[in-house]
């Protein structure tokens, strides 16, 4: 019995180490920061959240159906930033943004269906950056609005880049 306590003891000390190696400090205090200067940025995700499931739906821009950037426009319309309706014209709002530098709350773009294709044909907004891994929510063709990663070889082949429209809110 002593022996099976020390065992999950220790186990349980292990496992608390590896978790605090597994996430970096640095990105602690950054997101807090970002946050304490536009905290609107929280308000927008938690919204966006809440239409997980939704159908994609061709054009849609109404939580009958969404297209991507119908999707994205939705969600900082209720906040009082007016995006235009495609992705591509979403791609040139805001400010470009380092894929290192990325904050929940940025846009994300990437190519159409073709990987080889040279045009944005997708967008996206982050909702989260652990060490560099980026979590974004969106409207896909496949599942409606949904969470995916950057990092998934079919995103990652075609990711365009990051744009900053959370100033826009700011000054709302």
């Amino acid at each position: 019995m002593i022996k099976k306590m020390l065992l999950m003891a220790l186990v349980a000390v292990s496992f608390s180490n590896i978790q605090a190696q597994s996430v970096p400090t640095e990105t602690i205090p950054c997101e807090a920061s970002f946050y304490d200067k536009i905290p609107v940025v929280g308000n927008v995700i938690n919204f966006a959240k809440k239409h997980l499931s939704i159908r994609y739906r061709p054009g849609g821009t109404t939580p009958k159906g969404f297209d991507c950037s119908g999707f994205t426009r939705f969600c900082f319309s209720k906040f009082g930033v007016n995006l235009p309706h495609s992705s591509a014209a979403q791609g040139h709002t805001g400010l470009a943004i380092d894929k290192a530098e990325a904050r929940p709350g940025d846009l994300i773009f990437f190519k159409g269906h073709s990987a080889s294709g040279s045009r944005i044909g997708h967008v996206g907004m982050i909702t989260e950056v652990v060490g560099n891994k980026i979590k974004f929510i969106h409207s896909a063709w496949s599942g409606g609005i949904r969470y995916d990663y950057l990092h998934a070889d079919y995103y990652q082949r075609r990711f365009m880049g990051v744009r900053r429209v959370a100033a826009m809110l700011a000054e709302n």
